[in-house]
């Protein structure tokens, strides 16, 4: 279960993409993905999914890890396009009693999907190619200036990464969960959909004892290492804009309005 989530997971490459600042990182995943709501035409869905998969390669991410990622989507994925299928007016091009799909619809279906699988993916990258650690350190130091407003950004960060970095490991605690229900000769998967989703509710109580069981261990550890609220804490690690940092911004501004320029003029 773990190896099938890629939100919250590291890969250790060397390549340009682990080497750069993570505020860029953060800067330009976020800019890029306020940009796919431009995503309009052909043309724009084709440029962008070549953007996404070079920065795939660039990133030396292996594509297998990304597949893998994916198969957690597949049920959100399959549901948007059936919606569209199903609800969207337009040109019959297939009927069978009350069920009519459209052109439109399927236009539509699959452009919402092939979006929602660009975000993921290059949402995914900014944890496959940045530690943790890094990524903390480079959250806060973007939210520094909110410090003059007493918002505590140090804890703040913390809580972010750790949020992202517990996704794998509380899927993995439930799969332990269905495994063990499973040898004790209950099989989830072995019954019918409607059946299965009502066994999973038994799995929630287990899975909140352990997971918050597991908070409360990491609450004594950040505890036990003295980080307090976090103020005016050193790090080991100093970030520094290098000359990859600006040329990565300002393929990622270029990018942008490429894109703009595709919505304006309709191409």
């Amino acid at each position: 279960m773990r190896s099938s989530i890629i939100i919250g997971q590291y890969v250790d490459k060397h390549s340009i993409f682990h080497q750069l600042d993570p505020r860029i990182k953060i800067i330009s995943i976020f800019m890029l993905m306020l940009s796919f709501l431009l995503l309009d035409t052909a043309t724009s869905y084709v440029i962008t999914t070549f953007f996404v998969f070079t920065l795939i390669i660039v990133s030396k991410v292996p594509f297998v890890v990304i597949l893998k990622g994916l198969k957690p989507l597949l049920f959100i994925l399959s549901f948007t396009l059936i919606y569209h299928l199903l609800f969207t007016q337009g040109q019959v091009i297939w009927s069978i009693g009350f069920i009519t799909i459209s052109l439109e619809g399927m236009v539509a279906g699959i452009r919402f999907v092939w979006r929602i699988l660009l975000l993921v993916l290059l949402a995914s990258l900014l944890t496959l190619t940045t530690k943790p650690l890094i990524l903390a350190k480079g959250l806060e130091k973007l939210l520094k200036p909110l410090s003059k407003l007493r918002v505590p950004i140090e804890q703040f960060s913390l809580m972010i990464v750790i949020a992202i970095r517990f996704i794998p490991t509380v899927l993995e605690e439930l799969n332990r969960i269905v495994l063990a229900q499973k040898s004790r000769g209950f099989d989830i998967k072995s019954l019918p959909f409607m059946q299965r989703i009502f066994a999973y509710v038994p799995i929630v109580i287990p899975l909140l004892f352990t997971t918050v069981q597991r908070a409360d261990q990491l609450s004594d550890a950040i505890d036990a290492r003295g980080y307090g609220d976090g103020k005016n804490r050193t790090s080991y690690i100093e970030l520094h804009f290098e000359k990859k940092d600006f040329i990565a911004m300002l393929v990622t501004i270029l990018f942008v309005l490429v894109l703009f320029f595709i919505k304006w003029s309709g191409i």
